[in-house]
């Protein structure tokens, strides 16, 4: 069976909850680390494993003007569909 072209959404959340486990920003979050940072590591060559797609996957969005997405997926915003109402 053929999976749907696309972004997986349970990875795409995954990858807006990672932080960078070492190097220079060591502890930021994944979609926080400046494009330049993250251009730079596609020329090094990403690490092997999961780190490496998600660094993969995160170059892709960054460099087609796609960070838009991680916008309601930030850790302590809500997503649009999921806001408290106010009372």
């Amino acid at each position: 069976m053929e999976r749907e072209a696309g972004y997986d959404h349970q990875g795409l959340l995954e990858l807006a909850r990672m932080r960078m486990p070492y190097g220079k920003y060591a502890g930021r979050l994944l979609i926080d680390l400046p494009e330049p940072y993250v251009i730079w590591l596609s020329r090094q060559g990403f690490p092997e494993g999961k780190l490496g797609r998600m660094l993969q996957a995160l170059y892709e969005i960054k460099v087609n003007g796609l960070e838009y997405l991680f916008k309601p997926l930030r850790l302590g915003g809500n997503p649009p569909n999921f806001r408290t109402p106010v009372t």
